[in-house]
């Protein structure tokens, strides 16, 4: 009985679920705040544009997100890049149901995002928010008219629809995620 005892008694503590830094950018009115806010249980009753930026912790069951979500206004997009630095991970969202304008300047906004210095290496998560929009495209239309299959290439990313109204899936997006995440860790550590 007593070889059993150094087994039993000498595990210790579970190891703590490992964090992620994140960057999270979209256009404003994307749903960048409703989905965090839901992700982490928040009331969603009275949320307006982010002004600004907002740190949330995700928890899942395998790690903790910490998403700084930046504003998507005009004004605040130029200085977006000033709060890269130290990010693992890219969530960008943006609103599938939008108009064509608004479309462009998220395409714009993301090829930015995939070619700049900071990012350029980091696993991306894109949702195309809004999917329970009539108007809403799917993801095959995002991925085609975002390029994302030449500009992406030879980066990690995930592209999904996404909605308030179905966070189980916003869920298993952002386990993909994780799993990205984890993944890059691993081969970081063989260097």
């Amino acid at each position: 009985m007593s070889y059993l005892l150094p087994t039993l008694c000498c595990k210790g503590p579970p190891s703590p679920r490992p964090e992620y830094d994140l960057v999270c950018i979209g256009l404003t009115g994307s749903g960048k705040t409703s989905l965090l806010s839901r992700l982490c249980s928040e009331a969603t009753d009275n949320i307006g544009p982010t002004t600004g930026f907002s740190i949330k912790a995700v928890p899942f069951q395998n790690a903790i997100l910490n998403v700084k979500e930046l504003g998507g206004a005009d004004s605040i997009k130029k200085y977006w890049s000033r709060y890269y630095q130290g990010s693992q991970g890219v969530v960008f969202i943006l609103d599938s149901a939008s108009t064509d304008e608004d479309l462009e300047l998220a395409r714009t906004e993301l090829h930015s995002a995939l070619q700049h210095p900071q990012l350029c290496t980091l696993p991306f998560l894109i949702l195309a928010n809004h999917q329970d929009k009539p108007a809403a495209r799917t993801t095959q239309e995002i991925k085609k008219y975002f390029e994302l299959e030449p500009l992406a290439r030879g980066k990690s990313w995930i592209l999904e629809g996404s909605s308030v109204d179905n966070m189980d899936a916003v869920k298993q997006s952002f386990t993909q995620l994780i799993e990205l995440l984890e993944d890059k860790d691993q081969d970081t550590s063989r260097i």
